[in-house]
């Protein structure tokens, strides 16, 4: 079967991004804008710019990414792709959620729902629960966000969609986090933990991992928490991952309180 240019090497960076590889997706994608400029075929290159929005996301190119999705929301709609426009409001969210914009975020999910339930779309909606369980955790609603965890996974589940049930274990594991409810936290953290690990997914194990790190620290237990965020640290220079230098901040203030409660002087 005949594969244009575009679909071939959107295919390869999308290979290229699942395992982390954010560089040389981003090459693919590239190399697949300049085939669909030349070519014309509009739903090819909404494609391209959405996964070049997503690499810049993940990478910590924000501008760049919020004018890709733009650009992609222009196309989709002239198209008439309702999915696709849900699913890029879904991103825009995503992007105003990092900076920490909520209302903004809570905005473009909520814009993308609706669409969602218009098409039936089970698979984006249950991702788009979770991602409203976080505006509701970060807002200190935390029982809003609990109800939309459970909503999520009882529709991950029905896709069969494993990497999102781990995704949302570890988010329900950072809200009981922040309720300072440290055994389900970690309880939760270790049911993501098990499912990154049978799905031989590195990027989430290290997700777990520093939540773990997370929980273990705020019990005060340093050298525990040193261990997981170690691991984190690893992951982070394997994937040359956006928070690599801030964690290695963090794990050195770890080592240093480790280090302390180790000291004669502080019996």
């Amino acid at each position: 079967m005949y594969e244009s240019q575009s679909t071939h090497l959107n295919r390869l960076g999308n290979q290229h991004f699942s395992r982390g590889f954010y560089t040389d997706a981003y090459y693919c994608y590239a190399r697949a804008l300049e085939a669909d400029r030349q070519s014309g075929d509009q739903r090819a290159l909404a494609m391209t710019l959405g996964n070049l929005g997503n690499i810049c996301a993940v990478s910590g190119r924000r501008q760049q990414a919020q004018t890709h999705y733009h650009e992609v929301l222009e196309i989709q709609k002239i198209l008439g792709d309702d999915r696709g426009i849900s699913t890029t409001l879904a991103n825009l969210g995503n992007l105003s959620a990092d900076a920490g914009e909520w209302e903004r975020a809570q905005a473009y999910y909520l814009e993308a729902l609706d669409l969602m339930n218009e098409i039936k779309d089970v698979a984006g909606k249950a991702v788009l629960l979770s991602d409203l369980g976080l505006i509701a955790r970060e807002t200190q609603q935390f029982d809003q966000a609990l109800q939309y965890y459970h909503e999520s996974l009882t529709l991950m589940r029905r896709v069969d969609n494993q990497e999102g049930q781990a995704d949302v274990f570890r988010m329900m594991a950072r809200l009981y986090l922040a309720q300072h409810r440290y055994d389900e936290a970690i309880a939760c953290t270790h049911t993501s933990l098990a499912m990154a690990e049978r799905l031989h997914d590195e990027l989430r194990m290290g997700g777990a991992w520093y939540v773990l790190a997370s929980c273990l620290e705020a019990q005060g237990l340093w050298y525990d928490a040193v261990q997981y965020l170690e691991r984190v640290v690893r992951v982070d220079q394997k994937y040359d991952l956006p928070k690599l230098q801030e964690n290695i901040r963090r794990l050195h203030h770890l080592r240093e309180r480790a280090a302390e409660l180790e000291s004669p002087h502080s019996l």
